[in-house]
């Protein structure tokens, strides 16, 4: 037998740790190896086993989630998913996190709401895989057995039809459509940074909880050239601009003549995830065809892997993000997997190559 994901739970709140680990230990492949209701004392069960993941608080006594996680990335650095409440202070604070070394964010369970409690309960174990299998500075690569009971994945179809087949009539204007997972805002930011003013409009799913998505949008504005938002519905997608999926909502791209704009709606979990990357690249295999190319980024899982075949048999171009440079190499293996993928290249060249393409005619 494989051994399995050892987690240690940090968060002051006694309800936040038993639920997480209520939540966790549903997992066949995770085991809760201990928890703590604060950084010392999560330090000392440290110093005793060493997780393969920490579940970690922002806020708490004694010592903040941001100074332990800088603590652990210069010692001993182990995959840290941040644990925050929805609040906008604590999403600009949680964003720092991943800029330390976070893997990923996770939102507090909202206790008694028990469709929220099952969603959550997947988003959790998949956050809680994807930092286990996360190439980690100085972390020993271990292997882990990935195998549990799977609920049902919902595809693209419960949100939009396929596309017809027929590809789209191209017009003057190319269409940029990018998903990512785990590792994705680091990754985005390398990208988005490097687009011109006039660069192609984009629309991007960023898998990342609600409210997050909306201060993720704000440092991203203040650090590129090109205007970055978060997408609210029939935002038009112009040159120089990014649109980037709320949280917890679909995002799909839309036409009207020769005018592109997002469609912003709710929706089921779709491969496990709202938004999802297959719910964007299927309406951009719709609405966009040869006028569009996609870029697949760092992440676990397969979602945008259907949709990106789908834009590519309508005509699209399609880049997938290589795996050294990638912090979990799912989302583009499954892509590139499946044929949908026209190259493969490291993430600082994905720029310069969608440009090349957007200029080709």
């Amino acid at each position: 037998m494989k051994k399995k994901i050892k987690v240690l739970i940090v968060d002051d709140s006694a309800v936040a740790r038993q639920t997480l680990e209520e939540v966790l230990s549903s997992d066949p492949a995770i085991e809760v190896m201990a928890k703590a209701s604060d950084p010392l004392i999560a330090a000392k069960k440290i110093m005793k086993e060493v997780p393969d993941v920490i579940v970690l608080d922002v806020e708490m006594p004694r010592m903040d989630g941001i100074t332990f996680l800088k603590k652990i990335m210069s010692q001993h650095p182990i995959p840290v998913v941040m644990c925050s409440a929805l609040t906008e202070k604590g999403c600009e604070t949680t964003l720092r996190a991943l800029e330390y070394g976070a893997i990923d964010i996770i939102t507090k369970p909202r206790l008694g709401v028990k469709k929220f409690l099952k969603e959550s309960r997947i988003i959790i174990c998949d956050a809680v895989k994807a930092a286990a299998l996360a190439r980690v500075r100085r972390m020993s690569k271990g292997t882990f057995s990935l195998r549990n009971r799977v609920e049902k994945k919902l595809t693209a179809d419960a949100v939009l039809p396929p596309p017809t087949g027929r590809a789209m009539v191209r017009t003057t204007d190319r269409i940029i459509v990018v998903g990512a997972s785990t590792g994705g805002t680091e990754a985005l930011r390398i990208f988005l940074e490097a687009l011109p003013l006039d660069a192609p409009g984009v629309a991007i799913v960023q898998h990342m909880p609600e409210h997050f998505t909306t201060a993720f949008s704000k440092r991203l504005n203040d650090l590129c050239r090109i205007e970055v938002k978060e997408a609210a519905n029939g935002d038009s997608v112009l040159r120089g601009r990014a649109l980037i999926g709320p949280g917890n909502r679909h995002i799909l791209l839309k036409r009207s003549g020769a005018r592109y704009y997002v469609d912003v709606k709710d929706g089921p979990l779709v491969c496990r995830h709202r938004p999802s990357v297959d719910v964007l690249f299927r309406s951009a295999a719709r609405y966009a065809g040869s006028n569009a190319v996609g870029v697949i980024m760092t992440g676990m899982g397969d979602d945008g892997a259907r949709g990106m075949l789908e834009m590519k048999q309508t005509g699209a171009s399609n880049i997938a993000q290589d795996e050294a440079t990638s912090v979990v190499f799912g989302m583009p293996n499954e892509a590139i997997k499946r044929g949908a993928v026209d190259r493969v290249l490291p993430l600082r060249a994905i720029a310069g190559a969608v440009l090349r393409e957007c200029s080709r005619w």
